[in-house]
């Protein structure tokens, strides 16, 4: 079976070989503290940044999820006011998580059909959803340096779970970018990459926030000798070094999954009872396709890819009955997606 579920994601074809290297290096039962660990941490983060293109001046941390980077940006990057600028149920559950801990936090809510309002905004930091994974939408890379550009005082934290590692981005336009490796990266979850500009890396050493294990600037003491402030999840890790290790750059992979993406939108808007979710082009997902149809269309449609060996995504919250949603990540071969197009011509 074919996984196109959003997350966790169909993962790559040859985890099961590298956790058999892993094994048979002693990577499994590895001291977080030692040489060889901090060896690997640092290679690991050499080929994240020479394959996804991150300036050499910016930091990777590796924590367990994208939720706890939530929590640990608000931890320590946020002295009081932060806001939210979101379109769908990812953003908001990000709004949620930090008011509960800052209550100062502040909600920007846009239709999903409509770009990113740019515009001053206050706060301390400004999050953003840069793919929102439940209703197939995307923020592009010139809105957010527009943002950038109308707040260039404040952080700009920037979550990329269903996109880092699937799209170009320009982290040099943001503070703060991070994801989950369950997602574009192909990988079982259990481990999060985070990205902090020098700025953001500077804040959390004025903010200088002690009070919880998993401090930002706790993270960032241990950061500058390769290790962690807990015992990693140093199997993620592994995989993720061998999985970039054996990955083209970025441009490539971006190009093919735009193309994939602009080929899929068209068929749908040519099926009969098939229809993107999002009708403006402007703001679609290359990466995450959202599907909308009757309830009826929807399980006849996952009935036959089923049949195919093509595992189709759930819709999301609000919209778990009227959508199903597609992942167009790296690891799904090019012959998958032929074979679901079939499947939605087809129904």
């Amino acid at each position: 079976m074919i996984s196109f579920y959003p997350g966790p994601s169909q993962v790559h074809s040859r985890v099961a070989a590298y956790v058999k290297e892993a094994q048979h290096a002693g990577m499994l039962s590895m001291n977080h503290r030692s040489p060889a660990c901090m060896a690997l941490v640092k290679k690991t983060i050499s080929e994240l940044k020479q394959k996804l293109n991150v300036p050499k001046s910016y930091t990777v941390l590796f924590l367990s999820s994208a939720t706890e980077c939530w929590e640990v940006l608000a931890q320590s990057l946020v002295a009081e006011s932060s806001t939210h600028i979101y379109n769908g149920a990812f953003g908001k559950k990000w709004f949620s998580y930090t008011q509960a801990l800052k209550p100062g936090a502040t909600p920007v809510v846009f239709h999903h059909e409509e770009e990113l309002p740019v515009a001053p905004y206050p706060g301390e930091i400004i999050c953003i959803t840069q793919n929102e994974t439940s209703n197939g939408t995307q923020v592009s890379m010139e809105t957010l340096r527009q943002l950038r550009k109308k707040n260039h005082k404040s952080i700009l934290a920037v979550d990329a779970t269903s996109s880092m590692g699937g799209q170009v981005l320009d982290f040099s336009v943001g503070d703060v970018w991070f994801a989950s490796v369950q997602k574009c990266f192909g990988l079982p979850a259990g481990l999060a990459v985070m990205v902090c500009s020098p700025r953001a890396v500077q804040r959390a050493q004025r903010l200088n926030e002690h009070a919880h294990y998993n401090s930002l600037v706790n993270q960032l003491h241990f950061a500058a000798n390769h290790q962690t402030t807990h015992t990693p999840n140093v199997l993620g890790i592994y995989l993720l070094y061998r999985v970039l290790q054996d990955s083209t750059a970025i441009q490539p992979i971006h190009k093919r999954l735009r193309q994939q993406a602009a080929t899929c939108y068209t068929h749908l808007t040519k099926t009969k009872n098939l229809q993107p979710l999002i009708q403006n082009p402007a703001v679609r997902s290359d990466t995450v396709i959202a599907v909308t149809a009757s309830d009826a269309v929807i399980k006849r449609t996952k009935a036959k890819a089923q049949k195919a060996g093509l595992l189709l995504g759930e819709g999301y919250g609000e919209l778990k009955r009227s959508t199903f949603r597609v992942a167009n990540f790296p690891v799904i071969k090019p012959a998958a997606f032929r074979l679901l197009l079939n499947v939605l011509k087809n129904s």
